[in-house]
């Protein structure tokens, strides 16, 4: 048995019009509370059948959650190494499934720069999206999805470093969904896909400013750039007080508590300034999750947040 979950997907009556069906598939009721758990689990247990010894993991949380979780259940000790950015709330759930936990470095960059200097001969290193491992685990999302609903007019998800856009791309060409768009959502200050579709190659943000730390990778992986180049994606930016009503709407409409990356996705899911969405009947949504919010973070964050620059999605389609 794999170490993820089937998750639901079912038919959301808040968020559909009556034009228009959201279906949402509720990755955030994976064990991890993350989809990571399904690209993870993949990699982590590849890894054992090979002989190794320890799971080394640089995470800004969820990632390093699902291997620690994996590695448990697996029977083999975990290094996790997070940045100074990370919440107390992931890094004890990590401690909880009895992994080891360091905090170094200011960005995940430089976290994952320090776990390379204590990597072993008989560990294996699992990245947080850049695999494709990781990717293969991702798809088995949509495999479900196919199982269990209606095939989709566009499918609708956030990006960080590109790791769930690589897999359920995977999956959508699998199933034979070739011509399905994906919107593709991040946040102002976050933004790296949206960067890389303008210029035409993968760039690096000279910084992440943006609320939703687990967005928080600079530079896309090269896959989820090419699948620009060969499937219709419109990058869509949103503010950082937009990704966090859409964790309120969640949270109101469904009773889920997600963080602000995932808040995001159901942001541009509300927004009317995307085309390919207006034209929708059918919209899948991915609900990632993420455990480094409380019900309380949220509604400090949105408190204290004013609006930014932007007063709606910027979409921008890859071609």
């Amino acid at each position: 048995m794999p170490l993820h979950l089937e998750t639901p997907l079912i038919l959301s009556d808040a968020f559909s019009t009556e034009r228009r069906q959201v279906w949402l598939k509720l990755e955030a009721l994976q064990p991890c509370g993350s989809f990571k758990l399904r690209g993870v689990g993949h990699a982590c247990e590849a890894h054992a059948r090979q002989g190794a010894k320890r799971l080394l993991s640089s995470s800004g949380g969820n990632a390093g959650l699902a291997v620690a979780y994996a590695g448990k259940r697996l029977g083999l000790p975990v290094l996790v190494v997070v940045p100074q950015t990370t919440a107390e709330r992931p890094k004890a759930l990590i401690r909880e499934q009895g992994a080891e936990l360091i905090v170094h470095g200011a960005s995940w960059q430089e976290a994952n720069d320090y776990l390379a200097t204590l990597r072993r001969p008989t560990d294996a290193f699992v990245h947080p999206f850049d695999d494709p491992m990781l990717w293969e685990g991702h798809a088995s999302m949509i495999d479900e999805v196919a199982r269990q609903g209606p095939r989709p007019d566009v499918v609708v998800l956030a990006v960080g470093g590109g790791g769930l856009m690589s897999g359920v791309l995977q999956g959508l060409h699998r199933v034979g969904w070739t011509e399905v768009p994906v919107v593709a959502v991040e946040t102002e200050g976050a933004a790296s896909l949206q960067a890389a579709v303008r210029v035409g190659a993968p760039v690096t943000l000279d910084a992440v400013t943006s609320i939703a730390t687990s967005l928080a990778a600079r530079r896309v992986c090269d896959s989820a750039f090419q699948w620009t180049r060969r499937h219709s994606v419109t990058a869509v930016t949103v503010t950082d007080r937009q990704a966090l009503d859409g964790c309120v709407a969640i949270a109101d409409a469904h009773r889920l508590i997600v963080e602000p990356a995932c808040g995001a996705a159901l942001a541009g899911l509300l927004s009317d300034e995307v085309p390919v969405l207006r034209e929708a009947s059918t919209v899948l949504v991915i609900v990632c999750g993420g455990v480094g919010a409380t019900a309380g973070d949220i509604a400090k964050w949105t408190a204290r947040q004013v609006e930014g620059r932007s007063t709606g999605c910027l979409p921008f389609v890859a071609r």
